[in-house]
């Protein structure tokens, strides 16, 4: 792999149809572009160019045996990609395309570059529900490889300014198209003997999966611990591969890829490895909402006593309860889609305050709130107390 070219000159494009149009002709000539999607930024390559997909990798720094998901704009290009579905599949693409859902199909040999795939025999697609995503795919007039748009493990970018903070001098250019409408990635899944598997938590939730497509829904990894919450929050990462609950299903990226095996290529992009993390180290705690309070304060106070600055990650009904050198809110319990928006943007805003220490506050694992805790759990990288 050849050594990824950086201080390269990143354009920042408006979504206007003319620099559109040159993104599109910067794709199709085997550049990268970071563009907008109602999830969070992604970063695009022709995705059945080789080239193209491994500066992916590179200006991301991300492991080759992550799969990449693939953007289209119509149902068309889904056949030059994957070979027949079933009736689920086409449900929930009636249901939620274009929209915040990937699927996980078979893929058809040699339809996309080896990389897109980590060599397994399926490829997860989506079709965006932003406008200008939907453009800029049109004109390239290529299915797009992409990623979110951020240096590997870093919180997802969902604005522009945060596509430049991570991958400036790294990539061809960034189509600005304003701040992403759900701030967190898709929501990934796989049907195997006639019931969803979610690998992946995100923007379309398990209610809704089932309400669409009138099967069971599996989520792995989270039913045992967040039912063993207590209405404050309590689930596991949820995609480590099949952890059974517990501690160790609790640490973020710890388990086996979907195969089985350590080394193996997970299904699904957000499986395998630690995502999503502020530069500080950050603790996730799980418990009643007085001793979760009570537990942050003592932690808090200890380590500005040591010299430490602090943050706390709260809820709007919590934060006049806490003492530290940030706090910052990431929306109400009322209103969890609201903190699904903010998430990446309030991690990175302990990021821009030098902040060493941060604990956050979980919720409950409800709808949205079950992709905000797989989050959470992999931004602390296995740093969860129950209390």
């Amino acid at each position: 792999m050849r050594k990824q070219q950086v201080n390269m000159e990143t354009k920042v494009w408006p979504a206007d149809e003319t620099a559109i149009a040159e993104a599109a002709r910067t794709l199709r000539e085997g550049g990268i572009v970071a563009f907008p999607t109602e999830t969070v930024y992604g970063l695009g390559a022709d995705a059945r160019n080789p080239r193209a997909v491994r500066r992916v990798f590179e200006a991301k720094g991300r492991p080759s045996d992550n799969p990449l998901i693939v953007h289209i704009a119509d149902r068309g290009q889904l056949e030059e990609l994957a070979l027949p579905y079933g009736g689920i599949e086409a449900r929930l693409m009636e249901a939620f395309w274009p929209g915040p859902l990937t699927i996980v199909l078979p893929a058809r040999p040699g339809a996309a570059a080896p990389e897109v795939t980590a060599g397994l025999d399926t490829v997860a697609v989506r079709m965006p529900a932003h406008s200008v995503a939907l453009r800029l795919i049109a004109a390239a007039d290529c299915p797009v490889a992409a990623p979110s748009a951020n240096r590997s493990g870093r919180p997802s970018p969902t604005l522009a300014a945060h596509v430049l903070e991570d991958l400036d001098g790294r990539i061809d250019g960034i189509v600005d198209g304003g701040p992403a409408e759900v701030g967190l990635e898709s929501t990934v899944v796989m049907v195997e003997g006639g019931r969803i598997r979610v690998l992946r938590p995100g923007g379309v939730t398990r209610e809704a999966l089932a309400e669409a497509a009138g099967c069971d829904v599996i989520v792995e990894a989270i039913e045992d611990a967040a039912s063993s919450g207590n209405g404050e929050g309590g689930e596991p990462d949820g995609a480590n591969g099949g952890a059974s609950g517990g501690e160790s299903g609790l640490r973020a990226g710890a388990g086996p890829g979907a195969e089985g095996g350590a080394s193996a290529a997970p299904r699904s992009p957000g499986m395998k490895y630690a995502h999503y993390a502020p530069r500080g180290e950050m603790t996730l705690v799980i418990g009643g909402r007085e001793a979760v309070r009570a537990w942050i304060g003592r932690e808090a106070a200890a380590a500005r006593a040591a010299g430490c600055l602090t943050g706390v990650l709260t809820w709007e009904e919590h934060a006049g309860h806490y003492d530290a050198d940030a706090v910052v809110v990431c929306g109400s319990l009322a209103r969890p889609e609201q903190a699904a928006q903010r998430l990446y943007a309030a991690l990175r805003e302990f990021d821009a305050r030098g902040i060493g220490r941060i604990w956050a506050e979980g919720c409950p694992p409800e709808g949205i709130g079950l992709a905000l805790m797989n989050r959470l759990a992999k931004a602390a990288g296995g740093r969860i107390v129950r209390v």
